[in-house]
């Protein structure tokens, strides 16, 4: 570790595109949402997932879009990327899914009852996709964002993020304020009124699925891969140490923002 040097800052596209080439390992190692997220949701959109028209944005391999379906709702996702939408459709070919973007939804007009943004909505551009959620969304509909962001008031999680951040040459404090940054630029312009929860929950995963989970991020996918390999495997000698019997528990805090638009039929 010693002689490693952090990787050069990736641009905003390649780490957006990163994820195309990595599909089947992000499917397999990212974490889920607990139920109570969606929970959540309906408590502060005020009615059931079930039945609801949602347009799940950014679906990726289609994690979130599969738990909508689960609760009822009738699903439409939305995915740029060839390669996670290939993911995307052998995992859910029972979900319809379109290709496209949040910055130009390929959706009629006031379709939605909600629109859901998973992981997602930091890759858009909220000049042109809060417009096109609130033109998606039917009057009285709801815009639902959210984030799996690291529990780092845990001590090995925040001495693992501090690693993580020193490798990739970034303030040790970056989830902290990178969950900060996302919701104070969710929507600079003021146009919708975001309600703020957070639902903390864990999983048990087998070690090699938690570093197969850090080594499918962005940022570490487009690190070399000697140096990213070294991080991994010093980050496994850690992380035996905290964990012997190779089960890591991982706890997350789950940011949620939820706005609802206005019931009359006036659209901006």
């Amino acid at each position: 570790m010693g002689g490693m040097t952090a990787p050069e800052a990736p641009t905003a596209g390649a780490r957006a595109h990163s994820f195309n080439a990595a599909a089947a390992q992000y499917a397999e190692n990212r974490p889920s949402y607990p139920p109570a997220l969606f929970d959540t949701v309906e408590e502060l959109t005020g009615r059931p997932l079930a039945g609801v028209r949602a347009v799940d944005v950014g679906a990726g391999t289609g994690i979130a879009s599969e738990l909508l379906h689960r609760r009822g709702a009738d699903v439409l996702a939305v995915e740029p990327g060839a390669g996670m939408a290939a993911e995307f459709r052998r995992r859910n070919p029972h979900i319809p899914l379109v290709r496209g973007s949040g910055d130009a939804l390929p959706v009629a007009d006031a379709h939605a009852d909600l629109v859901t943004y998973a992981q997602a909505w930091h890759w858009t551009d909220p000049d042109r996709s809060v417009p096109e959620a609130l033109r998606v969304l039917r009057p009285g509909g709801a815009l639902a964002l959210w984030w799996n962001t690291d529990a780092t008031d845990v001590d090995w999680i925040a001495a693992a993020a501090a690693r993580a951040a020193r490798f990739l040459g970034l303030p040790v404090h970056t989830e902290q304020r990178k969950a900060a940054d996302r919701v104070s630029a969710a929507d600079p312009s003021g146009r919708l009124d975001f309600t703020r929860r957070s639902v903390r929950w864990s999983r048990h995963v087998p070690l090699d699925t938690h570093l197969a989970n850090i080594g499918s991020h962005s940022a570490f996918l487009l690190a070399p891969e000697p140096a990213r390999t070294e991080f991994l495997e010093a980050e496994r000698a850690h992380l035996i140490k905290v964990f012997p019997d190779g089960l890591v528990e991982e706890t997350y805090e789950v940011v949620l923002l939820v706005a609802t638009t206005p019931e009359s039929p006036a659209r901006p």
